[in-house]
């Protein structure tokens, strides 16, 4: 009888570090490119990449969350964003504020402290794999709707702002450059 250790990792592992370096790079190149719509596009394949480590995980649910949500509903808000305020579509020489280097310090020390967080947090957690599955629907949403409801409506409200604040701020600008026309003047 043999079974999976660190030194024999199965498919599936194989599988989520090849993943998982394909969704890191894709953040590379989002927070790296100076193009504001090819940066949104990356961030589509990095939260994609995402979804399927949920995948990996046996987590359907949040994975399909993370499609719907932040693939669906972020991302095509931030293209929208993007699109009302009449955004440079082109390579943005203004993108850079020369702070590469203080910014990727601050990303490093944000990692390394993450990583020790979760790792000191979860050292003597043991799963109890005759319960529930975890990343069951019924359990994520059980948990979600006793804990985690007002910050969702937080979150929606938010984006709603945003969306309404991209508005106004595009109508504004349309209005002093005399670009508001009416339909069939000339």
């Amino acid at each position: 009888m043999s079974h999976s250790g660190f030194l024999s990792p199965t498919g599936v592992e194989i599988t989520f570090v090849l993943v998982g370096i394909a969704t890191l790079g894709a953040a590379l190149i989002t927070v790296s490119t100076k193009q504001l719509v090819h940066a949104a596009l990356w961030l589509v394949v990095a939260l994609g990449g995402l979804a399927v480590e949920y995948l990996l995980l046996t987590a359907e649910f949040i994975a399909w969350v993370q499609v719907l949500i932040y693939v669906g509903s972020v991302v095509v808000l931030l293209l929208f964003g993007l699109m009302l305020t009449k955004a440079p579509i082109g390579r943005s020489p203004d993108a850079d504020s020369g702070n590469r280097w203080a910014a990727l310090v601050v990303a490093v020390a944000s990692a390394a402290t993450l990583v020790w967080l979760v790792v000191d947090a979860f050292r003597a957690t043991w799963i109890n794999l005759d319960g529930p599955v975890q990343g069951s629907t019924a359990v994520t949403g059980q948990f979600l709707f006793q804990h985690w409801v007002l910050p969702f409506e937080a979150l929606s409200v938010l984006l709603l702002a945003a969306l309404v604040g991209a508005i106004v701020l595009s109508r504004k600008k349309a209005e002093a450059n005399g670009t508001d026309r009416k339909i069939g003047a000339r």
